[in-house]
């Protein structure tokens, strides 16, 4: 399924919302297992003993799995900027795509160190800012896309930058627009932004809870688009 994405987006067209839904998912499906598995590792790694051999395992395997997400990071990186957002001509793709773009960097970022991980963050804040703008005059606060941009923000604010407070602001300002505009037209036809609310509202009681316990906060790498 990723290579025929990969294809679809190198004729250079800008994508319909089918289109675009496949494209975001077949590469989520893909980076989210290497996510976890770099996650499990990394956990396994500060539970083993200094000096013992499977600490020495576990590590090179968290690197070649790290090698692993970096390559494809910058694979899809490379086809965003430049197959996908030059062509999109609509609001709803260009924010979905500097959300994209936001989102894969923010993934760089979750593992890499020192100069690489600032730059990546620093590309990803960059992404997710354009993305804000144009999603404040070009989709309604209900929007799935625009809901699902404030969520991933809010997480990179929390997860990347450890600005609790800020996270919690995107969030909260995402939530309670989207429940105004809900409460004026009615919740008929909002199944995808009553989700993102939902993510949106279990992230802001787990971040402003004293129980969290280090639990990871909720994104929207889910089977659906936005």
């Amino acid at each position: 399924m990723v290579d025929l994405m990969k294809k679809l987006a190198r004729m250079d067209v800008d994508m319909s919302g089918e289109e675009r839904h496949l494209f975001s998912v077949g590469f989520k499906n893909t980076i989210g297992a290497k996510r976890a598995s770099w996650r499990i590792l990394s956990s396994l790694e500060q539970k083993v003993t200094t000096g013992e051999q499977a600490g020495g395992m576990i590590n090179d395997y968290r690197k070649k799995v790290e090698d692993e997400l970096r390559m494809v990071c910058n694979e899809i990186l490379s086809i965003i900027a430049i197959h996908c957002l030059p062509l999109a001509n609509s609001g709803e793709n260009i924010v979905f795509f500097y959300k994209m773009k936001g989102d894969y960097y923010r993934y760089l970022a979750e593992f890499s160190t020192g100069t690489e991980k600032k730059a990546a963050a620093d590309q990803s804040l960059v992404a997710y800012q354009h993305a804000m703008v144009v999603a404040s005059t070009e989709l309604s606060p209900v929007h799935p896309i625009r809901l699902g941009l404030a969520l991933n923000f809010s997480v990179f604010f929390y997860e990347i930058m450890n600005c609790h407070e800020r996270a919690c602001q995107v969030a909260k300002q995402a939530f309670d627009e989207a429940t105004a505009e809900i409460n004026s037209m009615g919740v008929e036809g909002y199944n995808d932004s009553t989700l993102m609310m939902q993510l949106l509202k279990d992230n802001l009681t787990l971040w402003t809870s004293e129980l969290t316990g280090g639990e990871s906060s909720k994104d929207n790498d889910l089977d659906m688009e936005g």
